[in-house]
């Protein structure tokens, strides 16, 4: 140990001693040559990097949507610009008043300099169902305006939502950012199962993915609902669109079945019965089912009663032939529809009439108008649904008719277009809903 503990200290003192010679052998910074170096730099020229900021001019854009009050003043105003001469344009220029003033819901944008003055405006619409849109243009060319209409092909694109029920299916898909047009396809395809005037429940909860249909990026017309979920007081009902490849012929080598709405096991949602006589609409969403205002009890009133507006479509709930269109007694203007296998629907206190005895009826075809004639203190459509004289609760009637399943041909293409919806449902699901309070 002695000797062990003789050579570290000597192996110490050499590791110091190194250190030290290492230090000495530094020059000192005070020691060292000084040499001044000087030259001259030539700045770029300023003149032309002003000229360049002087010429560059920002561009700003803005969107909005027409309304049909829009005079050629109010619609520069809403969107910023400050510009008469394009205001006396708009007014003057006959392109812009048939295709822009007055008319409501169109897409616009606007490219406006630093100075809210026009440099150019872009309205689309879809006018038509032919998977086109039109495109107007007004463009500043030096110091005049010039205007052209075009047409162009729409593109086709995939959107996912979901929502929430508090008050009605409309005020949710309002929350949500679906267009009408698709909150009143989900209720179409849930028609067999759900009275949509008077079954949704606070706390129902919906998703859905659907197409719209864009021109520029712009969307301007909400296509198909492609596949719905819809959670109705606890129950889980799901729909996809499937059209089976049809049989091809010489003379159609390419044709198509009709397309529908399946479950996601392959039966049709089409029924026999819708469950409710009113198409669902915005303006009938809010209305509720009521007791018989004179009666007051359901013993003597064996039907249902929806309040609307007068005026509001109703629809025949399934295929038959009008025996009995008229008027009679209490329930003023009727309508009766003979179904097959006995099954009768009653239609009453219309405010017009809109078919004739013996006329055969499709389902979901109007067939009058909701009134208040006869014995009634409001606008309301009193329904019933009898099957060999007895009524029957329609909702039930209707989840109970028949339905048509995927042929076996086209089972292996279903099931594969049935798991891409179930995805698409369940990533839906997952989104932020849209909450209506």
């Amino acid at each position: 140990m002695a000797v062990v503990g003789a050579l570290l200290l000597l192996g110490g003192g050499g590791a110091y001693a190194v250190a030290t010679a290492v230090v000495s052998l530094v020059p000192d910074a005070s020691q060292l040559p000084v040499r001044e170096l000087s030259e001259s730099v030539q700045p770029l020229p300023l003149t032309a990097q002003s000229e360049v900021l002087e010429t560059h001019r920002q561009t700003l854009f803005r969107s909005d949507i027409t309304r049909a009050s829009d005079t050629a003043d109010t619609l520069l105003k809403r969107l910023g610009l400050d510009d008469p001469a394009a205001a006396a344009f708009l007014r003057a220029d006959t392109i812009s008043q048939q295709n822009l003033m007055g008319r409501a819901g169109r897409s616009l944008t606007v490219e406006a300099t630093e100075a809210n003055t026009l440099i150019k405006l872009s309205a689309r619409w879809s006018p038509d169902a032919d998977g086109n849109f039109k495109r107007l243009v007004i463009e500043k060319a030096g110091t005049t305006f010039t205007s052209r209409l075009e047409t162009a092909p729409l593109t086709t694109n995939t959107r996912l939502a979901s929502g929430v029920i508090s008050t009605s299916l409309f005020a949710a898909t309002d929350e949500a950012r679906v267009p009408d047009a698709v909150a009143t396809q989900i209720a179409e395809i849930f028609s067999g199962d759900i009275d949509f005037h008077r079954s949704l429940r606070k706390g129902d909860r919906f998703s859905v993915v659907y197409e719209t249909l864009e021109g520029d990026g712009e969307p301007l017309r909400a296509g198909r609902v492609l596949s719905a979920e819809f959670v109705n007081a606890g129950k889980t009902l799901q729909a996809t669109w499937f059209q089976e490849p049809a049989m091809a012929t010489q003379a159609q080598p390419q044709s198509q079945s009709r397309g529908g709405y399946y479950t996601l096991d392959g039966q049709s949602l089409r029924r026999a019965y819708l469950a409710s006589p009113m198409e669902f609409s915005r303006v009938s969403s809010g209305f509720k089912m009521r007791f018989h205002p004179i009666l007051q009890t359901w013993r003597a009133h064996l039907g249902v009663d929806y309040a609307a507006p007068k005026g509001t479509a109703v629809r025949s709930v399934g295929d038959g032939v009008v025996d009995f269109a008229g008027v009679q007694n209490g329930f003023g203007n009727v309508v009766i529809v003979k179904h097959r296998n006995n099954n009768t629907t009653v239609y009453a206190h219309l405010s017009r009439i809109g078919v004739k005895r013996g006329q055969s009826v499709g389902q979901g075809q109007n067939i009058g108008a909701v009134g208040a004639t006869g014995w009634a203190t409001g606008p309301h459509l009193h329904f019933e649904f009898r099957v060999n004289g007895m009524h029957k609760d329609p909702l039930t009637l209707a989840r109970q008719s028949e339905t048509t399943p995927v042929s076996p041909q086209a089972k292996p293409l279903f099931m594969r277009s049935a798991q891409a919806a179930r995805q698409q449902l369940a990533v839906a699901a997952t989104m932020l809903p849209g909450s209506a309070q």
